[in-house]
């Protein structure tokens, strides 16, 4: 849903598969080496060759390059060459030349710098090889332009067929938005209630409170937006237990149950950099490479801290600290004491406990910014994170772009339904002094 459609290699090359075709190729290649060495000369594997170069070069036209049409096919008019190579007289390094004129005319500026290389190549069997693969580059270009050039069309065609099919099951179940309606109005209800004292606000003692580019909670008029954004939030936090899951999500509840485990593992990255910065200072933490490599021994080790927590914060706690120790020793600056050290591993060891009052606090803000994100854009969000955010902006963007994309395609095929709730939750003065654009 919302996805980008990319041609890819089938094989990687280090596979079997990947083994068995570039043998293969070789095979061919070196026959076709034999062929021409010949004397007289064999043309037959040229033939089939220039065959399919000329397939591959008249696919990558457009309908209306009509002249280009007429031009290759009398270029390389198969029967033609098949006359001249009987003579003995095909002109294999001009036909290679002629190829490489046109490839220069129709490839994509990515593989300009491809074909020039093919230019200087002399040997007949290795240009012909090094034109094979670079037209195969550009008929995947054209594949994937012909892709992106349909995707609204296929997008649109997607919105309208997932409404009706939900459309012809409402039809027969009249209860079918039920839940639905309940997610909605739970949702209202949040936003209308008054907060409750979290980690982040100033009156639990000993915590930072929100800095001054983070909104303080008021009770801002409803808007269909406000609601929809909680609710898709709300989804975040589902419990397991509750089987009244909104039955407009239950085709994305998979992806949004891999958005939750992402964003627990992302609270859990963000701190162990916090706690780790504080006993290591700027200098480290000014050093992008040392903040590379702590974020790689973390994430290696967050896979492990859902079925694990405990044994997962232990181990990490050992390598974080073996990590300060041997940066600030390489970098000439003094170790940490003893007591900081137990200090950092005993905090670091914290994290694996229910309500730690540093994850809640970075969970609180990591929901925080994927609100501003539906509301805002990923790119304006990522312009004012709050503390404690800014080390992780690479992977709070990708998270923040699935996440909008997801509940993006979600209201394009539901926004109808929704906004017929929403209605009979939101005051009409309000919903038309608030009204979405996207719905």
């Amino acid at each position: 849903m919302g996805h980008d459609f990319h041609v890819k290699e089938v094989f990687p090359p280090s596979s079997l598969e990947g083994k068995v075709k570039e043998t293969m190729h070789n095979a061919f290649w070196d026959h076709l080496k034999e062929q021409l060495s010949a004397t007289p000369p064999d043309f037959s594997c040229a033939l089939e060759l220039l065959k399919e170069i000329k397939e591959i070069l008249l696919s990558l036209l457009l309908p209306r390059q009509n002249r280009l049409r007429s031009e290759i096919e009398d270029a390389l008019d198969v029967d033609l060459l098949k006359q001249e190579a009987e003579h003995g007289a095909l002109n294999v390094p001009h036909l290679s030349k002629y190829i490489l004129n046109m490839m220069t005319l129709l490839c994509a500026p990515v593989r300009d710098e491809a074909v020039q290389k093919l230019e200087s190549v002399t040997d007949p069997v290795r240009l012909l090889r090094g034109i094979f693969q670079v037209l195969g580059l550009m008929k995947m270009d054209m594949v994937n332009y012909t892709i992106q050039s349909l995707q609204p069309h296929l997008q649109e065609h997607s919105v309208q067929y997932e409404r009706a099919k939900f459309q012809e099951l409402l039809d027969k179940q009249p209860g079918l938005l039920d839940h639905t309606t309940k997610w909605l109005t739970q949702a209202a209800a949040d936003l209308t209630a008054p907060p409750l004292p979290g980690p982040d606000t100033p009156d639990s003692s000993g915590v930072a409170s929100p800095s001054p580019s983070e909104p303080v909670d008021s009770p801002e008029p409803l808007s269909p937006t406000m609601v929809l954004s909680q609710g898709f939030l709300n989804l975040l936090l589902w419990d397991p237990e509750n089987e009244e899951f909104p039955e407009t999500l239950q085709m994305d509840r998979a992806r949004l149950q891999e958005l939750e485990s992402q964003l627990h593992r992302l609270t859990v990255l963000a701190s162990v950099l916090l706690v780790a910065s504080s006993f290591s200072g700027n200098v480290l933490f000014g050093s992008p490479q040392f903040v590379d490599k702590l974020k790689r021994v973390t994430k290696a080790l967050t896979e492990e801290f859902d079925s694990r927590p405990e044994e997962a914060m232990l181990t990490l706690s050992e390598q974080v600290s073996q990590e300060i120790h041997q940066s600030l020793k390489s970098m000439g600056l003094a170790p940490l004491s003893s007591d900081n050290t137990a200090s950092l591993k005993g905090q670091l060891q914290n994290i694996a406990a229910k309500e730690n009052c540093v994850c809640s606090v970075i969970d609180q803000r990591i929901h925080l910014f994927l609100k501003c994100c539906l509301v805002l854009g990923v790119q304006r969000s990522l312009l004012d994170l709050p503390g404690g955010l800014t080390l992780i902006e690479a992977e709070l963007a990708e998270l923040g772009q699935k996440f909008v994309n997801l509940t993006r395609h979600n209201q394009q095929v539901f926004g109808p339904y929704y906004m017929e709730i929403l209605k009979t939750l939101i005051s009409p003065a309000q919903a038309l002094e608030t009204e979405v654009e996207s719905l």
